[in-house]
């Protein structure tokens, strides 16, 4: 079996090559204009913790503006983002065209269509309830199923017609986080079991479940091909790859009832839930492993790689993040961090620290091959560094203080008290916060001297070998 990545476009034409990249940069483009939005009202509701009077409109609650940053996060930024990858390795991983073009860009209709329709049914106070990421109205996720279903037939067709015998790694991981998303969002709409405990125990099971079989397949899929593409060898063990897929697959639909723990839940749900997160530690360490011994030896060019210093940090996202995540399904620790700031931490430690990064280095690693244009080395560099201290600061500050706030009420200290000793982690929430939209910004120039603009100075480690090779 190969275990590097292919690297044939005798079938591929110069006009298939330019259709892919005008694909991959709308993707691009459209994930960002998402990624500025709802960055910009997760900054605000930021600042609402320490000022919970500033700007208190009716359409500026809390209550509204809080499932828009979350939603338009998911669904806006990292699926769209994710799936243009998707597009670009599976063509170029399999050595094809992509199966069809036009399915690519109705998809992409669809994606923005669904994320349009629930921020302006939220900000209008229409919604399904108080579901985590299931707050839009249900035909509005249904579009949002179409796309899926659009998008994965997509890349079953491209990878169908793969010049090779073998279906790359990164392709696995991919396709079936598609497909497996599929199943996830028509459970989670059909209406007939979404009732009392029913409703609760599906919550968890789709809340998580968004999280581990959508974003993580689909961000993994491309570690499996930027990082060999990059450092130019093979990934360290194929047969490892494989393993941690169908491993992540067999432990992590059960985790979403440790949600829900001291909960009216059945007992056995619950300590089913918490034996299936502590054996979620084989795929995570395993995966882990494979992506860092890939990288042994190279770490010294990372300071020449900033794509391959932001999958560094995914992939240390991940490990830190997941581990965390088992740590925390413990009844013990639930006692204390349950509710409190500390998991809004860890959240932003695996959307941010892992699954944005690691998106953000397929797009600097991959992007520049499909337009042959590069941002700029200072821009580039600034990106990184202020997504990383700004993270850095709202991860470690509210872990803090969500324990400080658990403790709070452990010991059954007033309510308010817990209010009055988060206020300080909360104005470093809003100072790191503030440094992440920054770097946002910072990004979406890059993206545009990437696609439209003119091509920046950083060049591409990959690019130069590919013309190296030519010349």
């Amino acid at each position: 079996m190969q275990a590097t990545v292919t690297a044939q476009h005798s079938a591929v034409s110069a006009d298939d090559d330019r259709a892919l990249a005008a694909v991959f940069s709308a993707y691009t483009v459209s994930a960002t204009c998402w990624l500025l939005f709802a960055t910009a009202v997760g900054l605000l509701l930021a600042f609402k913790f320490g000022a919970p009077d500033f700007w208190a409109a009716k359409y500026l609650t809390f209550g509204r503006l809080r499932p828009i940053h979350t939603n338009d996060t998911f669904y806006g930024w990292a699926s769209i983002g994710l799936v243009g990858l998707a597009y670009y390795v599976a063509a170029r991983s399999c050595g094809t065209k992509l199966y069809s073009i036009k399915l690519a860009w109705i998809g992409l209709a669809l994606f923005n269509l669904a994320a349009i329709a629930g921020t302006i049914a939220l900000e209008l106070g229409y919604n399904w309830g108080d579901l985590e990421y299931r707050e839009w109205p249900w035909p509005i996720r249904l579009v949002f199923l179409a796309a899926l279903l659009v998008t994965g037939w997509n890349l079953i067709g491209t990878v169908a017609r793969r010049t090779t015998e073998d279906i790359y790694l990164s392709n696995w991981y991919t396709v079936c986080g598609v497909l497996w998303t599929c199943v996830i969002a028509i459970v989670a709409t059909l209406p007939w079991y979404q009732h009392g405990l029913g409703q609760v125990a599906i919550s968890g099971f789709y809340m998580h479940n968004a999280v581990g079989m959508w974003f993580t397949p689909l961000a993994l899929g491309v570690f499996y091909y930027a990082i060999p593409k990059i450092l130019s060898r093979p990934i360290y063990s194929y047969a490892l790859g494989v393993f941690a897929f169908w491993t992540n697959l067999l432990f992590y639909p059960l985790l979403g009832g440790h949600h829900f723990l001291f909960s009216p839940l059945p007992w056995w749900l619950q300590t089913t839930a918490i034996v299936f997160s502590v054996a979620m530690l084989v795929p995570v360490w395993g995966g882990s492993a494979n992506y860092l011994l890939t990288m042994r030896g190279r770490y010294r060019d990372m300071t020449h790689s900033y794509p391959l210093m932001f999958i560094l940090v995914a992939v240390i996202g991940y490990l830190f993040g997941s581990t965390q995540g088992t740590v925390e399904a413990f009844r013990s620790m639930q006692a204390i961090w349950h509710l409190t700031n500390f998991t809004v931490g860890h959240s932003h430690l695996t959307m941010y620290g892992f699954v944005t990064f690691a998106v953000w280095g397929g797009i600097y690693a991959l992007l520049p091959l499909a337009t042959h244009k590069s941002p700029g080395r200072l821009g580039i560099a600034l990106h990184f560094w202020m997504a990383l201290v700004g993270s850095f600061i709202y991860v470690i500050a509210l872990s803090i203080g969500g324990t400080i706030q658990g403790l709070d009420w452990l010991h059954q200290r007033p309510f308010i008290q817990s209010v009055t000793d988060m206020a300080p982690y909360w104005v470093w929430r809003g100072a790191g916060g503030l440094l992440m939209f920054l770097s946002h910004i910072v990004f979406a120039w890059n993206v545009w001297r990437m696609t439209s603009g003119q091509t920046g100075n950083a060049g591409s480690p990959i690019l130069a070998r590919t013309e190296g090779a030519a010349a």
